[in-house]
C-alpha cells in the first residue's frame, strides 16, 4: 500500500460520509458539489488552516503532531480504530532512523507447546489462534471442529479471509456472511497499516483484490475496525445454527497472534448444540489417534 495515496483516499472518504448538519455548521439551501463536508469546513472544525488540511489530503503527513491527529479525529467523527488508523499512517509518514535495524523474523507458525496445551485444556469453549493475515494458527478440538469447513477444504490453505472471498461454502456457513466480509476487510486494512513490510500480509490482499469482485469493492471503501468482541453466527454442516459471544485477546509474547474464545448463552440451543458438537471432535479426535 502507498501511504500517500492511502492517506488521501483515507481522509477523503471520512471527510465525504459527514454532512455539515451532523458537524454541527449551518446548513444552506444552495447546491453543494460534494457529498460531505468541504476542506475548508474540516480546517475550521480542526483548527487548522486551509492549506495544511489540503496539503494532509494530498497524502502529505510528514511533520503532522499528534495534537493535530487528535483534532482532526474529532472533526471527522472518527471513531477508536480510524483514529488509530490515521495515527499509524501518520507515523509511517516518518522517516525511519538511519540506525534502526529490521528484527530478525522468525516463523510465526510455530506454536510453542506450552501454548498448545493450555489450548487443549480448554473443553467447553472453541478457542483459537490466529495471525494478522488471517491464517488458522492453533486451536482446541472444538474450535477444529467448529472451523472444520474452513480447514478441511485444502483450496482454503487454512486461511479465513480467502474461505470467505474464494469459497462459495462461506456464505453458508456464515449466514451474516455481508457483516463479517466487511468486517475481515476492515480488519486486514488495519493490520497492513501497521505492518507495511509484512509481504505475506499483502501478498494475500494483492490476491483477493486481483480475484474477488467482494472484496475489491470493500478495499475501496478504506474502512478500518478492530475484531476485539461481538456476536458471531455460524451455520455448521454436523450440529445447525449457532451463536456465539467472542472475545480477542492478543498474545504479546507473539506480535500478531489473537487468540479468540467463543461462548455460547447458558441454556440456549447453541449451548446444546457445542456439546454434541464436542462429543464428534471427540469421536474425530479418538478415530485419528487410533
Amino acid at each position: 500500500m502507498n501511504n500517500q495515496s492511502e492517506v488521501r483516499e483515507f481522509l477523503r472518504t471520512r471527510r465525504d460520509r459527514i454532512t455539515p448538519a451532523r458537524a454541527g455548521l449551518p446548513t444552506s439551501t444552495g447546491h453543494r458539489r460534494v457529498p460531505g463536508l468541504r476542506r475548508e469546513e474540516v480546517a475550521l472544525l480542526a483548527g487548522i488552516s486551509v492549506d495544511y488540511y489540503a496539503r494532509m489530503e494530498r497524502g502529505n503527513l510528514t511533520g503532522v503532531s499528534d495534537e493535530i491527529v487528535h483534532a482532526l479525529a474529532r472533526a471527522l467523527q472518527l471513531d477508536d480504530a480510524e483514529t488509530q488508523h490515521l495515527q499509524d499512517l501518520t507515523r509511517a509518514a516518518k522517516p525511519a532512523p538511519a540506525t534502526t535495524r529490521r528484527p530478525k523474523r522468525t516463523s510465526d507458525q510455530t506454536v510453542r507447546p506450552t501454548l498448545q496445551r493450555f489450548l487443549d485444556a480448554i473443553t467447553g469453549t472453541p478457542t483459537w489462534v490466529r495471525n494478522r493475515r488471517m491464517d488458522y494458527i492453533a486451536g482446541n478440538a472444538l474450535a477444529r471442529e467448529l472451523l472444520s469447513p474452513l480447514l478441511t477444504d485444502p483450496s482454503n490453505e487454512a486461511n479465513n479471509a480467502r474461505f470467505v472471498f474464494l469459497n462459495p461454502a462461506a456464505r453458508l456457513y456464515y449466514p451474516e456472511w455481508e457483516r463479517g466480509a466487511d468486517d475481515i476487510v476492515a480488519t486486514l486494512r488495519t493490520y497492513a497499516t501497521q505492518n507495511p513490510l509484512d509481504k505475506g500480509l499483502t501478498d494475500l490482499i494483492g490476491e483477493l483484490v486481483t480475484r474477488s469482485d467482494a472484496f475489491r469493492h470493500r478495499w475501496s471503501a478504506h474502512n478500518v475496525r478492530f475484531h476485539r468482541t461481538g456476536i458471531k453466527r455460524i451455520h455448521h454442516p454436523d450440529v445447525g445454527d449457532l451463536e456465539f459471544a467472542y472475545e480477542a485477546m492478543e498474545l504479546p509474547d507473539t506480535p500478531g497472534w489473537t487468540m479468540f474464545g467463543f461462548t455460547t448463552e447458558p441454556g440456549s440451543p447453541s449451548e446444546e448444540r457445542v456439546k454434541l458438537l464436542g462429543s464428534l471432535a471427540a469421536t474425530n479426535t479418538s478415530q485419528d489417534s487410533s
